[in-house]
C-alpha cells in the first residue's frame, strides 16, 4: 500500500542514475533540467522520486524555466512533496539565474541602440508583477557606468524623484541617462503620465549639461523606444 512506501530519495537511485553524481562525472551540462531541479530539491514523495516530480513542476510551467522562476511560494507548495523549504529552494536559484544573465548582459556594455537597452534591462524588467523605474548611467563613450532603481511601485505606477536622479548623475560623472520601467500589463503604449515624466527629466537634465538619450518601457517579450518613436 502507499502508506508503506518510503519517499523514493536521490539516495535510493543506482549511481548511474544520481544527478549529483552524473554533474560529477559527466558535467553539469549533462543534466537535463528537471535533474538540475531534482539536486535542489532532494527528494520526491511516496509516489514519484525527486527526478519524477521535477518533471511534473516543469511541465505545469510548460517546460519554461521563466515561467517557473515567477512561481511564489505557495504556488510550488501545491505541488505534493515540496514543502516550504523546498519552494525556497527553487525560487532562489530561480533569481540566482536571473542576477546572472543582468550581470552577464551589463558586461562591458556600450548603448549603441534601443535594442542593446532591453537587452541589458529585460532580465531586469521583464518578467516582474509590479512596474519599477531604473535609470542606466552613461560616460562619454555610452558606456553603461552604472544601473540603478530608482523607484518601485504598484502594479500599474511608480514615483520618480528628479533631483535623486540627477544628483547621482553628477556623482557618477554620467554625462547621459537611458531612462526605463516595465509594464506589468505586457502593455507597449506610453502613458500620459508616462510622456510628462520624461519631457520633466528631460528639462530638468538639459539644464545640467545632462542628455537624455532615451526611454524604455519594458515587457517580458519587447520593449516601447521613445526616441525610436521620435518622442525625445
Amino acid at each position: 500500500m502507499n502508506s508503506d512506501k518510503i519517499p523514493f530519495t536521490i539516495k535510493n537511485w543506482a549511481t548511474d542514475d544520481r544527478p549529483r553524481e552524473k554533474l560529477l562525472q559527466k558535467g553539469r551540462l549533462s543534466l537535463t533540467d528537471a535533474e538540475l531541479i531534482a539536486i535542489l530539491i532532494g527528494s520526491g514523495n511516496r509516489d514519484e522520486s525527486a527526478v519524477e516530480l521535477s518533471k511534473k513542476i516543469l511541465s505545469k510551467n510548460l517546460n519554461n524555466l521563466n515561467i517557473l522562476g515567477k512561481q511564489s511560494v505557495s504556488q510550488l507548495m501545491q505541488f505534493k512533496g515540496i514543502g516550504e523549504a523546498k519552494a525556497i529552494s527553487i525560487i532562489a536559484a530561480m533569481e540566482l539565474g536571473r542576477r546572472r544573465r543582468s550581470e552577464e548582459a551589463l558586461e562591458n556594455v556600450k548603448v549603441t541602440s534601443s535594442n542593446s537597452v532591453f537587452e541589458v534591462l529585460q532580465p531586469i524588467l521583464g518578467d516582474l508583477a509590479h512596474e519599477e523605474f531604473w535609470i542606466l548611467y552613461l560616460n562619454n563613450a555610452n558606456k553603461i557606468i552604472e544601473q540603478f532603481q530608482i523607484s518601485k511601485g504598484g502594479i500599474t505606477g511608480t514615483l520618480v524623484d528628479v533631483r535623486i536622479t540627477l544628483r547621482k548623475a553628477l556623482e557618477l560623472g554620467a554625462v547621459s541617462l537611458i531612462l526605463a520601467h516595465n509594464h506589468p500589463s505586457g502593455n507597449l503604449n506610453p502613458s500620459d503620465a508616462d510622456k510628462q515624466l520624461t519631457l520633466k527629466l528631460k528639462t530638468a537634465a538639459e539644464s545640467m549639461d545632462i542628455k537624455i538619450l532615451d526611454h524604455l518601457i519594458v515587457t517580458e517579450k519587447s520593449y516601447f523606444s521613445f526616441a525610436d518613436e521620435g518622442l525625445m
